[in-house]
């Protein structure tokens, strides 16, 4: 039994207690709504001045933004990105001037403004920053970048020999800061996650690519993760991606790269998404074990239809053999040859493709163009 003065000191002690509690809770209370008034920052769009978006390679790959680039393992990403590390720091043009000129001819042709389809911004050489997380850099990459004549001291690559490199790592964004690097490279994106992130839980991918998109916006850089697609049968573009669909939903720009199954030298470069400008045609380039690497250009065919082996090479074999028919007896006018592809169904640009892979000439009689097979 407890007599009357321990229950009334207890009492007192509960009663304080209570009061201690009460009093903590209404202090914590009133610091989360003090800290939730004081964290509220508004922007008034009024404020906000129009940036014009700057392009690496239009409409492609954008200035300040996340651009991803996903394939096969095989399929010539590293040696496409490679390609194009190699012109950035020599400041020549990505494409060849052939390609450049026959785009700008289309745009003429459309009758379409320069200004609303800028091509990429004229640069000097510029410093690059390339990982890898697959290939040796002294065995493999240097041999790319050399054959593809890039100015090698200016492609600098962060040692994490002793510590892995991950995306959320302090060292790159050190690393864009002294080296000015205007292109990030991160090959492939699944070796610079870390350990214990699994790529297909959002809220895990989230803050990564938050993490890298800040930094090109902040640096005004170009970030290419290059990444190896699932295994998925369906074969749409849209489900053989990378894990969360929080990488593509961060990216500003997706391209996909396959090979042509009949004509496996042949490698295109499809636009599945453009949040900053209109989605480019797909792009082919030949990689042969003799020739090396070489940009072809415009080739008709869709992601879908990359992936999933549709119509792959069956445009362009049709397009040859159009060519091949109509040119048999001797030269003929090059409006009259678009007009009859035209009814077959053949684009122009599939047909100017097929030219170039049956290397036919083009000779100019008085105003007109005549095309006739090679001798």
């Amino acid at each position: 039994k407890i007599a009357l003065g321990e229950r009334t000191i207890l009492s007192s002690n509960m009663s304080k207690v209570g009061a201690t509690m009460e009093t903590n809770r209404v202090e914590t209370k009133k610091t989360e709504i003090k800290r939730t008034e004081s964290d509220l920052k508004l922007i008034n769009m009024e404020s906000v001045e129009v940036e014009q978006i700057e392009w690496l390679f239009y409409p492609f790959i954008p200035f300040g933004k996340v651009t991803i680039i996903q394939g096969d393992p095989g399929e010539g990403k590293t040696t496409m990105v490679l390609q194009i590390i190699a012109k950035l720091t020599k400041g020549e043009k990505i494409l060849p001037e052939q390609q450049q000129a026959t785009d700008e001819k289309d745009r003429a042709e459309k009758n379409v403004d320069s200004d609303a389809n800028p091509v990429e911004s004229p640069i000097e050489p510029v410093n690059v920053i390339y990982q890898t997380a697959e290939d040796g850099l002294g065995d493999t990459i240097k041999p790319r970048l050399l054959a593809a004549g890039a100015d090698c001291s200016r492609v600098m690559v962060i040692d994490d020999n002793d510590r892995a490199l991950t995306m959320m790592d302090a060292r790159l964004e050190e690393a864009i800061i002294q080296t000015k690097a205007r292109l990030v490279v991160l090959d492939p994106i699944q070796g610079f996650l870390g350990a214990e992130v699994d790529m297909h839980r959002a809220n895990e991918i989230r803050p990564l690519m938050k993490r890298v998109a800040v930094l090109a916006e902040k640096y005004h850089c170009a970030i290419i993760l290059i990444g190896h697609m699932n295994k998925n049968s369906n074969g749409k573009s849209s489900y053989r991606g990378l894990g969360s669909i929080d990488f593509q939903a961060a990216a500003r720009s997706v391209l996909i790269v396959g090979r042509i199954k009949d004509e496996p030298e042949i490698r295109v470069v499809c636009h599945v998404k453009s949040s900053l400008a209109p989605e480019g045609k797909s792009i082919a380039f030949r990689l042969d074990k003799d020739t090396g690497f070489e940009w072809i250009g415009e080739y008709d065919i869709s992601a879908d239809d990359l992936l999933s082996g549709d119509s792959r090479g069956q445009k362009s074999r049709k397009a040859k053999e159009f060519l091949l028919e109509i040119l048999a007896d001797g030269g003929m006018a090059q409006k009259k040859i678009e007009e009859e592809a035209e009814k077959r169904g053949i684009k122009k640009k599939t047909l100017r493709n097929a030219k170039l892979e049956l290397e036919i000439d083009s000779v100019k009689r008085g105003n007109q163009w005549f095309w006739m097979l090679p001798e």
